[in-house]
């Protein structure tokens, strides 16, 4: 604990501290480093041994049930005085029931559940746990956001979207089924420079992005890529928000499941809400006058 509080001091640009269980670009495996990337910097800020390879364990010795994680993240938000989330890729719910359950006991508990979906797409995980481990994030999210929303759960939490969704239809998707915020990862290191050469593990990335070595990093120039990956983001919100007014809303949050249809075989159509089977909870319905036009659209709908 006293590590992360030093890791964290000087630096205002945290805003909070995310526990990962797994993520869909490697879940149920930890991330491995290898040794070859492992530079005296690398070793310095990981704290690990230069040269060697860095393997992430598959899980944390800080706790082994709900409970116990539960209890470490409050020791983390009183040591840091910053809200703790925690992010995972989806399999059984029998935890995610527990969780719910135990939050809704104890008022204790995560301030953010990002759902990652198995669509991730890093290299540092064997190839049959990236194709094959883990749901898509459509289900994943649907299937424990509905824990939650049964139990009258799911306001008090925010809910994260990760899974390819830095596209606006999917993040409408995403909104529409209950996030209040998505990820984006893949399509950032497109914006400054990744070919998807699949070299990461090699150390011999060709445009500089994902290595360690000094002539290969050369092809990256903070100046213009930070500009690009600006641009990218003000672009895909510009995007996102012309779609959102064209909805008649303020804010993508307002999308519902019953704004969004999707194809369900030969000229079949239905929206996400037939297919998931709820519309979501959300906070800025009991905000008095935030939302009220939308709030009503969706309660005619639903009528």
């Amino acid at each position: 604990m006293d590590k992360l509080v030093e890791t964290i001091s000087g630096y205002p640009q945290v805003r909070g501290i995310e526990l990962k269980l797994s993520q869909g670009a490697k879940p149920g495996k930890g991330g491995v480093l290898p040794g070859r990337k492992v530079s005296a910097e690398i070793a310095r800020i990981r704290g690990v041994r230069e040269g060697e390879d860095c393997i992430s364990p598959n899980s944390h010795r800080e706790f082994h049930d709900v409970r116990s994680m539960i209890k470490f993240i409050e020791e983390i938000a009183a040591a840091t005085g910053l809200p703790v989330g925690v992010k995972s890729a989806i399999g059984h719910l029998d935890f995610w029931q527990e969780l719910e359950v135990t939050m809704k006991k104890t008022k204790k508990g995560p301030d953010w559940i990002t759902v990652d979906g198995g669509e991730g797409g890093t290299g540092a995980a064997p190839l049959t746990f990236a194709d094959h481990v883990s749901l898509p994030f459509k289900v994943g999210f649907t299937r424990v956001y509905k824990t939650f929303l049964d139990e009258k759960m799911a306001d008090r939490v925010t809910w994260i979207g990760s899974g390819k969704l830095g596209f606006p239809d999917r993040a409408v998707v995403a909104f529409a089924l209950g996030v209040d915020m998505v990820n984006i990862a893949r399509d950032a290191m497109l914006s400054i420079g990744c070919i998807q050469a699949q070299k990461c593990h090699t150390d011999h990335c060709p445009s500089g992005v994902a290595t360690q070595n000094e002539r290969l990093q050369h092809g990256l120039d903070p100046n213009v890529q930070s500009q690009r990956f600006a641009r990218f983001c003000q672009s895909f919100r510009n995007e996102l928000l012309a779609v959102t007014h064209a909805c008649g809303y303020e804010h993508p949050s307002q999308f519902t499941t019953l704004d969004v249809e999707v194809g369900a075989g030969p000229g079949t159509f239905k929206t996400l809400q037939d297919i998931y089977g709820y519309t979501p909870d959300r906070k800025w319905s009991r905000i008095p006058g935030w939302g009220d036009a939308a709030a009503a659209v969706v309660k005619k709908k639903a009528a």
